[in-house]
């Protein structure tokens, strides 16, 4: 059973100024993991980025403070992607990169989450060591002094590496020359490099959410709220339009028609190819719980296979990483290329949805249309408090009715979010009616039992 109280899902998250989000709070977490990240006496180093919220430069200062109060050097690089810090880790020989962000979520909050030295997310045994030495004091209890403490300096060639990184993973022989893109940047960590990258690959590129001003990231923009993204593709003819999220680790794509394509379709679409070009690992995608069924669907009748996991995209890179398998996903656009990087990256998923479009000659819309959605309702309840749901006997009740009423025709997926005070209920299948009659059956119970 999993015991972390601070770590969730996707690392430490939380209103910025309240607990755990507190500066005392993030210098302890950075003096933890910086004591245990140490293996001998030579100088270690820990590299820092961080997305553009007005709070993050607040938790940088005390990030940094606790990692140097332990004799670790940080590295800083400013606003900075989420997958840029575990290639830049990996790349620079350090011991351990930090991001500081609440990726999609408003400028409010915040976040910290961990890469290791080889740019992995780190495991929850690893989390679960932090907070331990947290709770016994044990990197207080041994300081450092003097000459032993850490230093800070920043790192001024950072973009331009990633920049090359990323275009590395675009075949030399294409080019995105003559295609007209919409990009958004969610007013996030991606509005330098992104634009760059899509430009030195030939890219006609229309901006949108490339001007943060520290409130603004994830605002009405980015991954999860693509309205004015299908807007502008439509009014300006483009071909594409691409929404990254506010800490560029994830993707959305519109097509030429002003159509969403998710994560599911993406995945559809580039697993197919991959099998096409036999370099699907075990002719196996990777997806989790939430990923729709039709994706399911889709990829058997290529000849294809889907391995689920929990919902995290490190649980996704874990599965992939035991298994052999090189390609998985969310819904929600996190996409992993393992031949390519070590994490999600929002903006290397749409260069290899590109790649794959001007290899094939086809539009986004054709190259999507190989998955047919089932229809999906999910809902997001506020609740209270989060007690283990299998104690809730009138939730419970509402689940099972519903899964006897779908049979095999649908699913149901109640579950606590891993960052926020939310119950997620999502109902699958082929009837949309029903689905949405269980589906308010089961967020009667909930919230009836903890509604906040």
């Amino acid at each position: 059973m999993d015991q972390r109280k601070l770590f969730g899902t996707d690392g430490v998250r939380g209103v910025a100024n309240e607990e755990p989000m507190t500066p005392e709070t993030v210098m302890r977490i950075g003096r933890a993991a910086a004591y245990l990240f140490k293996k001998d006496k030579r100088r270690h180093r820990i590299i820092i980025g961080k997305d553009t919220r007005r709070s993050s430069y607040m938790i940088e200062f005390a990030l940094s403070a606790g990692i140097c109060s332990a004799g670790v050097d940080t590295l800083l690089v400013g606003p900075f992607p989420t997958p840029a810090i575990a290639f830049l880790t990996k790349d620079m020989r350090a011991d351990a990169g930090v991001v500081i962000s609440a990726s999609h979520n408003l400028f409010q909050d915040n976040g910290v989450k961990f890469f290791d030295a080889k740019g992995f997310k780190l495991p929850d045994e690893m989390e679960k060591r932090i907070e331990d030495v947290m709770d016994s004091r044990e990197a207080e209890r041994n300081p450092v002094t003097a000459g032993q403490v850490g230093r800070a300096w920043r790192i001024d060639d950072a973009r331009g590496r990633y920049i090359v990184f990323l275009k590395k993973s675009f075949p030399a022989l294409l080019t995105l020359e003559g295609m007209k893109i919409v990009l958004d940047c969610a007013n996030g960590a991606g509005y330098k490099v992104a634009p760059a990258v899509f430009e030195e690959l030939g890219a006609d590129l229309t901006l949108i959410g490339a001007s943060p001003d520290g409130r603004n990231i994830n605002q009405g923009c980015g991954a999860l709220d693509t309205k004015n993204l299908q807007d502008k593709v439509v009014s300006t003819g483009a071909d594409l339009g691409v929404a990254l999220d506010g800490d560029a680790d994830r993707v959305i794509m519109v097509d030429e028609k002003g159509r969403v394509v998710d994560g599911d379709h993406i995945m559809a679409a580039i697993a197919k190819s991959m099998k096409a070009e036999g370099c699907l690992a075990k002719n196996t995608l990777v997806a989790t719980i939430m990923s729709n069924m039709g994706l399911d669907k889709a990829l058997q009748s290529a000849g294809c296979k889907v391995v689920r996991t929990g919902v995290g995209d490190r649980y996704v890179m874990e599965m992939m990483r035991k298994e052999g398998y090189n390609f998985g996903g969310e819904q929600s656009g996190h996409l992993i290329f393992l031949d390519e990087h070590t994490t999600g990256d929002g903006i290397m998923s749409a260069l290899q949805v590109l790649a794959a479009l001007v290899r094939n000659g086809k539009s986004l819309a054709d190259f999507a249309d190989s998955m047919e959605t089932f229809p999906q309702v999910l809902n997001n309840l506020a609740v209270r408090e989060k007690p283990p749901l299998e104690q809730l006997t009138e939730v419970v009740a509402a689940i099972k009715a519903a899964e006897k009423k779908l049979g095999d025709s649908g699913r149901v997926l109640v579950r606590y979010s891993g960052t926020e005070l939310k119950v997620r209920v999502m109902l699958e299948g082929e009837n949309e009616g029903l689905i949405n009659q269980l589906s308010d059956d089961i967020s009667d119970a909930v919230i009836r039992a903890i509604g906040a």
